[in-house]
């Protein structure tokens, strides 16, 4: 299999994350957390990539599929405001408590819905449609995740997955007949598929930003 490759030049990189306003004091302490204890987060600059989009559609209803500690979930409760609804997800009950206390130390517990269990099975059992659907699940799920989200996700709404360029592993489909896909390495062959299937369906207009480990962005049509 092919080694990662670097996605952004490393002083871009560092430029990207110098210019970044302070964080309010408990996303800096996630930050910090997420760092020593090596807790998958978005990072603050996809973070506030994911809050954009969230103002620019007046988003109001948001399901995470996949939430850890809650880092997103609290950029994305600030995006929706008071009356806004953002579902949290994740299977352990640990990460559930602590992203409880977070939320509450925040400011922004009220319009987060906390639930525990598969991220998948969990989004399947809700009927109302969505303004975004964020999905940063295990990555061999990632192509089933976006075959649901089409039916529930409302026009004009939003599909953001992040990981799509999964460490640059992504790259064989540069068209280099040296570089195949691994058949064993189901996590970068899902990935890849999930953006072969969006930029390929007449349902959604697709566009993967190359910011830290790559962004999905797929907009209802």
């Amino acid at each position: 299999m092919m080694q990662p490759i670097t996605i952004t030049d490393p002083r871009v990189e560092n430029y990207l994350y110098a210019v970044l306003p302070a964080r309010h004091a408990v996303l800096q302490e996630m930050e910090a957390r997420a760092k020593d204890e090596h807790i998958p987060i978005v990072g603050p600059a996809v973070a506030r990539l994911l809050m954009q989009y969230a103002w620019l559609i007046e988003a109001r209803n948001i399901f995470e599929m996949g939430s850890a500690i809650g880092y997103s979930t609290i950029w994305w409760a600030m995006a929706v405001g008071e009356g806004g609804k953002v579902h949290y997800t994740d299977g352990s009950e640990k990460n559930a408590k602590d992203a409880r206390e977070y939320f509450e130390r925040a400011g922004v517990g009220a319009q987060i819905e906390v639930h525990v269990g598969d991220a998948l099975e969990l989004f399947d059992a809700r009927h109302e449609k969505f303004d975004i659907v964020f999905c940063d699940v295990d990555k061999h799920d990632y192509p089933r995740a976006a075959r649901m989200a089409a039916a529930r996700v409302r026009k004009g709404g939003l599909f953001i997955t992040d990981n799509t360029l999964w460490k640059g592993k992504v790259a064989y489909l540069a068209g280099n007949p040296k570089l195949k896909p691994d058949p064993t390495d189901a996590d970068t062959n899902a990935v890849a598929e999930l953006n072969r299937m969006l930029y390929g369906s007449p349902d959604w207009y697709t566009t993967i930003i190359p910011l830290r480990d790559g962004v999905t962005v797929a907009l209802r049509l």
